[in-house]
């Protein structure tokens, strides 16, 4: 095939995608609340006017409107500028955006099966649009003239930044790839986006059915009673009378494996996580991750890299996958060993009881919040009632931001919300403006995918004159009517760590959209929100939200300082199962085109073994088979990246506490240099200005008590 004829084969493509958009958006009418901006305050969508019948024609218009916008701009016939080229892309895409970010969310928030099988038909869709912008020949040689001229043109630094940032997604993506290979990268994305959302729906219908269903209660002995009305309640929602049912958590381990006291109820429990998504049903993820992984590593090979995480971590702070390989080989013989003991002293607790049994991991939360209790008098029971999640919310959480940065919140009732538990703030800055809305959806529900994220349903930017409208979700306990929503401490860290989430998006002030807020780097974005974890336990912060509930008494210190010292507790435990999550991403996206994997399960511990991360009483905190972050959630070859940005936030916390802790000044600072940076610098400049030095591993070794190197 010659060259002419193949970019002819390439200009048909994407024509007859632009034709089959038009056939299929007929149906698209003012009538569509996305049809236009919407015109309630910040532009937010009007939730009570969305249906879902809106989206199908709404993103198919959406991806139409894209296609005539990027062929506007790669037949233009005057020279390249940047105006009419980089800024052109930047304004390209709005209508997609608008409908794609209330899809994105319900689609992971409040889902329902017509959502979720247009999710499935629309991923490869927005594959192929993906590839008609970065794989246009015509378009990326307009984006490399204005790359090598880029020196000449008098332009502030953040349009120079997104010039290059442009040209190496170009790169990336494989725009200099032949249009033959550009054929295959075509077709490998569009299958790849499909079973990755085939895979989100899968886990979300797994937990669902793996949920654990009780029917005599005698099998809770040993759970709080706020608990108990919760699985009484769980169980209702499901015509399951005089039953209690216990939801599945994204995570290995679950919240009530700590103190359920009868052990053939944990082991249950915990098979019923641990086995969730292989379960040769409908709902059995193995074939779909294998695939996955398969595509993926084909596509490195296509882009001449020898794997898919040699490929991907080339724009990440890490920039390889063996510099990766050495940050966890200074962590993982410490940390195991650490676990080691940990186990070690929970074995000993066990056979100081005579119960006769060797500890597995159904029994390592029950017994190590034991040895918490005996080493420091610390019950979890004692702890939720002083954590009232709407208390921690306002008098924690936005006090914190209120300290560092002079934010206050106004909740409005009458912006629409998706759900009933939703809420909504308004966010005013510190000159008393209001610039963002927030909002916070806290309960778990079966239609809702598990763990915890920020997103933005509209993002920032100077140039598309739009504020940030951001949003957290999480999965906690919803309490029965009536009662409080008492929650444990790790759920109070879970709320401001997606709380710093929200403040990087909530800061960015950025002219272009593409490197607004939390635009940045997988290794790099975390850093903020584990930053902002601190605050939890900060004396100022702490006094003024952590209030008995019924007594309204303030947490004593004596309990405070149980947290605190039961906070170096099981360390060895928590970051040995993490970065075994990260192995085993780090390790399926190291495969080559020529591995051949067979057995999802055997290749896991397989994987395990050989990083010496294979401890029969510590599982992975995600198993291959319900890893949501890299097969579905963007983090393939990145989810090493909790660890590495704890090298960043420890690192940042110590100048804090160089520089006198909690103060607006300080908070100003790391706004200034950090929060409201986006993708606009070097993220390793941008670290070593704020903090004096590269990033160092000392102070989270520190914090981790593990042996310096």
């Amino acid at each position: 095939m010659t060259r002419k004829i193949k970019q002819l084969s390439l200009l048909l493509f994407v024509l007859l995608l632009i034709e089959q958009s038009h056939s299929q958006t007929k149906s698209i009418t003012l009538a569509n609340p996305f049809s236009t901006v919407s015109s309630l305050p910040y532009h937010v969508p009007d939730f009570k006017k969305i249906k879902n019948a809106d989206f199908r024609p709404a993103l198919e218009a959406g991806i139409t409107k894209q296609l005539e916008e990027i062929e506007k701009i790669a037949n233009d016939p005057a020279a390249p500028t940047f105006d009419n080229t980089v800024v052109a892309m930047e304004r390209s895409g709005q209508l997609l955006s608008r409908v794609n970010g209330v899809f994105n969310l319900l689609t992971g928030a409040n889902t329902n099966p017509e959502l979720q099988a247009l999710q499935e038909e629309i991923a490869p869709k927005l594959a192929s649009l993906n590839d008609a912008i970065y794989l246009n020949t015509k378009l990326f040689k307009r984006f490399e003239t204005v790359y090598k001229n880029r020196t000449t043109i008098p332009l502030m630094a953040e349009s120079k930044r997104l010039i290059e940032y442009y040209y190496q997604q170009f790169l990336l993506t494989g725009a200099k790839l032949s249009d033959a290979d550009k054929t295959i990268m075509k077709k490998f994305n569009e299958e790849e986006a499909s079973l990755s959302a085939k895979f989100n729906n899968q886990l979300l219908g797994a937990a669902k059915e793996a949920a654990l269903v009780i029917s005599d209660s005698l099998a809770l002995k040993g759970i709080a009673p706020s608990d108990y009305d919760n699985y009484a309640q769980n169980a209702k929602s499901r015509n399951l009378s005089g039953k209690w049912l216990i939801p599945i958590r994204n995570t290995t381990q679950q919240p009530a494996l700590q103190s359920l006291e009868i052990r053939s109820t944990r082991q249950q429990l915990f098979e019923a996580s641990w086995n969730r998504a292989q379960r040769n049903d409908s709902n059995d993820t193995r074939t779909t991750i294998i695939r996955i992984a398969a595509i993926r590593a084909q596509k490195a090979k296509l882009m001449g890299f020898a794997s898919y995480a040699a490929w991907k971590l080339q724009d990440q702070m890490a920039k390889t996958p063996e510099a990766v390989d050495q940050f966890f080989a200074k962590l993982i013989p410490a940390v195991t060993a650490k676990a080691k003991q940990e186990a070690a002293d929970i074995q000993a607790l066990i056979d100081e009881q005579k119960v006769g049994i060797k500890l597995e991991p159904w029994d390592w939360n029950y017994y190590a919040e034991q040895v918490r209790k005996a080493k420091y008098n610390l019950d979890e029971n004692e702890v939720k009632p002083y954590f009232e999640l709407n208390r921690t919310l306002i008098n924690g959480v936005f006090y914190a931001a209120n300290q560092l940065y002079g934010l206050t919140f106004q909740e409005r009732k009458d912006i629409p919300v998706y759900q009933e538990d939703v809420r909504v703030f308004e966010v005013y800055d510190k000159d008393g403006k209001a610039f963002a809305l927030f909002y916070c959806d806290y309960f778990k529900r079966d239609n809702k995918n598990g763990g915890a994220w920020m997103d933005n349903l509209i993002g920032q930017s100077y140039l598309l004159g739009t504020k940030p409208v951001i949003y957290n979700i999480c999965n906690f306990s919803k309490p029965a009517p009536g009662k409080p929503a008492l929650i444990s401490f790790d759920d109070v860290t879970t709320m401001f760590h997606e709380f710093g989430h929200a403040l990087h998006g909530l800061f960015a002030s950025q002219q272009y959209p593409k490197l607004s807020g939390t635009n940045t780097a997988r290794d790099f974005v975390e850093f903020p929100s584990q930053f902002n974890e601190h605050w939890a336990l900060d004396p100022k912060v702490l006094q003024h939200y952590a209030v008995h509930y019924q007594t309204k008494e303030p947490i004593p210190q004596t309990l405070v300082d149980k947290i605190k010292k039961a906070g170096s507790f099981n360390k060895g435990y928590a970051l040995t199962e993490a970065i075994a999550g990260s192995s085993l991403d780090m390790q399926w996206h190291k495969l080559s085109a020529s591995d051949e994997v067979t057995d999802a399960v055997a290749f896991e511990q397989k994987a395990l073994h050989i990083t010496g991360l294979d401890l029969p009483q510590v599982p992975p905190r995600y198993r291959s088979t319900y890893f949501l972050h890299i097969w579905s959630n963007g983090y393939a070859a990145g989810y090493y990246a909790y660890q590495w940005t704890k090298m960043l936030e420890e690192d940042a916390y110590s100048w804090f506490k160089e520089n006198g802790g909690l103060t607006r000044k300080n908070g100003q600072r790391f706004r200034d240099m950090i929060l409201s940076k986006g993708n606009t610098e070097d993220y390793n400049t941008m670290f070593k200005k704020f903090r004096g030095h590269a990033p160092d591993i000392k102070a989270m070794q520190e914090e981790l008590g593990l042996p310096k190197q």
